[in-house]
């Protein structure tokens, strides 16, 4: 395993702790963490968001990371994001209301490292397999309620 394979796996960790301050520390100051399938870009303390917004949503959240590619300070993972949604989930349409139900969603983030740290971070999850999973893709309108 290379270092920066190792630091990738060490920020999974953190984020599976919740440990929000920790998370942040992963990246370097220059560094940004693009949530793709929703085209939203975090900075600095923002760099926490995602964490907090999927932790409140989901509980039992859990990344299962399933292969690693890894050419120099590029870093590639295939995953799920796994979890039933117990709280309210927080998205661009609006929130997304307790569903109960449990969602296996195919993931790919690619990172790119600088002396260890994480300098960008492009996450695409597969929404439309979260909506539908959740059971809301088929009712958006009735499982959205408008801020």
């Amino acid at each position: 395993m290379t270092a920066n394979e190792a630091a990738v796996r060490n920020a999974y960790q953190v984020a599976e702790r919740k440990d929000l301050a920790g998370w942040v520390d992963c990246f370097t100051e220059d560094e940004t963490f693009v949530d793709e399938s929703i085209g939203v870009t975090y900075r600095g303390k923002q760099l926490s968001q995602p964490v907090e917004t999927y932790a409140a949503a989901f509980p039992d959240m859990h990344r299962e990371l399933y292969r690693f590619f890894v050419d120099g300070d590029t870093v590639i993972v295939e995953l799920a994001l796994q979890g039933t949604q117990r709280g309210p989930l927080k998205s661009p349409l609006g929130t997304i209301q307790p569903t109960g139900k449990r969602m296996d969603a195919p993931c790919c983030d690619v990172f790119r490292l600088k002396n260890g740290k994480i300098q960008s971070f492009n996450c695409y999850p597969s929404g439309t397999v979260i909506f539908a999973q959740l059971g809301v893709l088929s009712n958006l309108e009735a499982a959205i309620a408008r801020s």
